[in-house]
């Protein structure tokens, strides 16, 4: 650990912050003062502002009780309590109609590596609650407090790091403590254009050459959904390069040779995570989507594109019929991993195409139903995959032919 370095940043906090975070950051200021609290940004929200980036991540760390910080605050008239984490020292509060998070600074200790950490000391030192963080740019601390209001707090080497884009862990055993750090080291890497570090990137690879399997996964899960979701495949390409993969398959993973961007762009799926999941879980045992506590949906998609793999298609009908129920996301995984020119051909030509027609139709127009309903939409279907202008008035007139002529 290098010494505290410490440099007031009150430009760039002037400039980053609008006027409606600066007015209740000094107001939250002011009363901590009275109370004889001590408050900071520390983590994505400090590192975005020195990057000059827009940040989601800004929530306001308490050295010391940070519910008990916020109860004060509404008996001020200054905030409103949302929620309370007592375990975790964390209230979350509206203030001015902005929705706040307030955190204790804590100290945690991992009983069971790669598994969730456990409190050890809610209100310890700021210096404690930095020590337990990810990566040196995530461990800058910026003060809120009256006597060193917009000082940087730097226990760590952050501010040199950010200066010179390098992600580093903050000890030799982070990624054995919790391995879901490679894969958050991999998303800061790629959105901020950042490289890891000589000796971070050694201990990863020297982890990923024995992982440890006994993990919470639900949280690797939740790590790939942050990185992955979104078009670029930049990301997953290092995923793939530098062995990650190895997180969450046995089986050696490699590039597929597709464009995954470029089907991106033309037909934007909601989750891109799950494409890039599926691209791996195809290939795996049906408890793969299980040991990631992925949801029914989730599992769905990769396991209905896992079953059309290897299916081969006669002609734009059976196409349609594999393809019609299907989510875009099990579409995508089928184009990437070979699929693209049947996937493109549905979703160009084809996938807007629905029968009007309806059973409630066919019994107005004298039939019973019967199993030759199926048979009879089927038969319109074919058609109108050859000319999808047909109309509703046609699609009964060519049922009620079929029908009729059976």
């Amino acid at each position: 650990m290098v010494a505290m370095n410490i440099i007031n940043l009150y430009e760039n906090f002037n400039y980053y912050f609008s006027a409606e975070y600066k007015a209740i950051f000094e107001r939250v200021s002011k009363v901590a003062s009275k109370s004889k609290h001590k408050l900071y940004l520390i983590g994505g929200g400090v590192r975005d502002m020195l990057l000059g980036i827009k940040s989601l991540d800004i929530d306001i760390t308490v050295e010391g009780d940070a519910i008990e910080f916020a109860r004060i605050l509404e008996r001020e008239g200054y905030a409103k309590i949302l929620n309370v984490h007592k375990d975790f020292g964390t209230v979350k509060v509206e203030i001015d109609g902005e929705k706040i998070d307030f955190a204790s600074t804590r100290s945690e200790i991992y009983p069971k590596k790669g598994h969730l950490p456990h409190v050890k000391n809610i209100g310890c030192s700021l210096e404690e609650d930095v020590l337990r963080r990810d990566f040196t740019v995530n461990s800058l601390a910026l003060s809120l407090n009256q006597d060193n209001f917009a000082d940087l707090i730097d226990y760590v080497g952050g501010f040199d790091d950010l200066k010179d884009k390098k992600i580093r862990i903050l000890h030799d055993k982070s990624f054995i403590d919790d391995p879901t750090r490679i894969i958050r080291a991999l998303k800061y890497a790629t959105r901020l254009g950042f490289e890891l570090e000589e000796n971070t990137l050694m201990l990863q690879k020297e982890y990923l050459r024995s992982v440890n399997y006994d993990m919470c996964n639900k949280r690797v899960k939740n790590e790939i959904k942050k990185t992955f979701d979104e078009p670029s495949s930049n990301a997953f390409e290092k995923f793939i390069d530098q062995g990650i993969y190895k997180l969450v398959t046995l089986k050696e993973v490699k590039k597929p040779h597709a464009n995954i961007e470029n089907l991106f762009a033309k037909y934007n799926p909601k989750h891109p995570w799950l494409v890039y999941l599926g691209l791996i879980g195809v290939f795996e045992n049906d408890d793969f989507c299980d040991k990631l506590e992925l949801t029914k949906i989730e599992k769905g998609i990769i396991l209905c594109a896992k079953g059309l793999l290897e299916k081969e298609f006669k002609d734009d009908f059976e196409l349609y019929k594999a393809f019609c129920n299907q989510k875009i996301e099990t579409l995508l995984i089928l184009a990437v991993l070979g699929k693209e020119k049947q996937v493109s051909h549905y979703l160009d030509n084809f996938s807007k195409i629905k029968l009007h027609v309806t059973g409630d139709d066919l019994v107005k127009l004298g039939f019973s139903p019967s199993k030759a309903f199926a048979d009879g939409f089927d038969y319109v279907l074919r058609e109108k995959l050859q000319n999808s202008q047909i109309k509703k008035a046609q699609e009964l007139k060519l049922i009620k032919y079929y029908l009729t002529n059976l």
